[in-house]
């Protein structure tokens, strides 16, 4: 398999998973403060979405590049 192969399959698999799973969650901790013996901290749930248009673009992008590796010069 070559790169170009290869990396025609991420980028598919990458669309699918973005078809599957269109959005997903991350907790970031945004400050910390200190005060004597106390500790404060935030932690900040952000929600990102993913476009239905750009996991399909992206499934589209992973098959031309599968036929276009798949061509012999």
């Amino acid at each position: 398999m070559t790169g170009l192969r290869f990396l025609a399959v991420l980028i598919i698999a990458a669309g699918v998973a973005g078809l599957i799973y269109p959005s997903f969650s991350y907790t970031k901790d945004s400050s910390e403060v200190k005060l004597g013996p106390l500790e404060f901290t935030v932690k900040d749930k952000e929600t990102v979405k993913v476009p239905v248009w750009a996991s399909a673009g992206a499934i589209a992008v992973g098959v031309v590049l599968l036929l276009v590796g798949g061509r012999k010069r």
